[in-house]
C-alpha cells in the first residue's frame, strides 16, 4: 500500500483524539491526517446520544464530501459508543474506525480479576460497553469484574488543560474506584476509556500507584486502521497526497493547534472549519 495515496479523517469532540492521532503517525507516518475537533460541541460526554449522533453524521459527511478522505476514525469513545452503528449504516461499504474502552486487553492483562474503567458518563452507561462488560465477564475463566466510573467533567478538564482541575477530578474518582476493593480483590489495572485520559496519565498513575496497568485504545486503532487502508482496492489514479496533519476545529482553533504542539511536537496552525 501506498501510504502517501491515502488522506484520514479523525474526529473528537476536542484535543483528546489527538492521542490517538499521535499512535496513526507513528503506525502510518506517510499518510495524510484531516483532524478536525468539534470544540464549538465539546463534550460529548454530558450530551444526549440524540446531539451526539447528530454531530456524529454531520462531520463525517462534511469531512467526505470536503476532504475527500478514504477513511474515517472516530477518535472519541463517546461518539463510538453512541453513533459509529448508525454512521456504518449510513456509509456501507466505507472504512470506519472507531474506539472503544479497552476492555479486553484489560481481561487479558489482569492477574486479580478487578480492572477498573474510567470514562465520560456516556460512555461508561452505553448499551455497547455493557454488552463487551457482559460479554468479557460470562466468557472468563476465572472471576473477573469491572468497576465502570463516569468521570464528569474530568475531559473538559483536560481540554482546557486546567492543572488543578485535573488533579481534582482525578483524585475524586480513582479515591471512588480504589474504594471498591474493600470488597473485592486489589485493582491491578486501568482502562483508560477517554482518548483525553493518556493526557493526564501521569496523574492517573500517581494516584492508582506503581501496581495498577493503565490501558488505552490509540496503538490497537491505529493498527487496525493501517489495515483497512491495506484493503482498499489500489487505484491507479489515486492523487499522491503529502504526508501530514490538516488541523481543523467548529471553535477556536488555536487550542487545538497549542495542544498538537505540546503533546505530538506538531507545529501546525489550526484552522476554523464550521460544521
Amino acid at each position: 500500500m501506498n501510504q502517501g495515496s491515502h488522506t484520514v479523517g479523525v474526529f473528537d469532540s476536542g484535543v483528546g483524539g489527538l492521542s490517538v492521532l499521535r499512535a496513526l503517525l507513528a503506525e502510518m507516518p506517510r499518510a495524510h491526517f484531516v483532524y478536525l475537533a468539534d470544540g464549538a460541541h465539546a463534550p460529548y460526554g454530558e450530551r444526549s446520544a440524540e446531539q451526539v449522533a447528530e454531530r456524529a453524521h454531520r462531520i463525517t459527511r462534511r469531512l467526505r464530501d470536503s476532504f475527500g478522505i478514504d477513511a474515517l476514525v472516530v477518535a472519541c469513545n463517546t461518539a463510538t459508543a453512541l453513533a459509529i452503528e448508525g454512521l456504518r449504516e449510513q456509509h456501507l461499504g466505507w472504512p470506519i474506525v472507531g474506539v472503544e474502552p479497552a476492555l479486553k486487553p484489560a481481561a487479558a492483562l489482569t492477574h486479580t480479576g478487578h480492572v477498573g474503567v474510567i470514562g465520560t458518563r456516556g460512555t461508561v452507561e452505553s448499551a455497547r460497553v455493557a454488552r463487551l462488560r457482559d460479554r468479557l465477564q460470562s466468557e472468563a475463566l476465572t472471576p473477573l469484574h469491572f468497576s465502570l466510573q463516569a468521570c464528569d467533567g474530568l475531559a473538559d478538564a483536560i481540554e482546557r488543560d486546567d492543572q488543578p482541575a485535573i488533579q481534582a477530578l482525578s483524585q475524586r474518582y480513582i479515591g471512588a474506584l480504589l474504594s471498591q476493593t474493600s470488597t473485592l480483590a486489589p485493582m491491578d489495572t486501568l482502562v483508560l476509556g477517554c482518548t483525553h485520559y493518556p493526557f493526564a496519565s501521569e496523574i492517573l498513575q500517581a494516584l492508582c500507584g506503581p501496581n495498577v496497568t493503565m490501558v488505552e485504545t490509540g496503538a490497537p486503532v491505529a493498527r487496525r486502521t493501517r489495515q483497512v487502508l491495506e484493503a482498499l482496492p489500489r487505484l491507479e489514479t489515486r492523487p499522491v497526497v503529502a504526508p501530514g496533519v490538516t488541523l481543523l476545529s467548529t471553535g477556536d482553533p488555536e487550542p487545538l493547534a497549542r495542544a498538537a504542539r505540546r503533546w505530538l511536537g506538531l507545529d501546525v496552525a489550526g484552522q476554523h472549519l464550521a460544521c
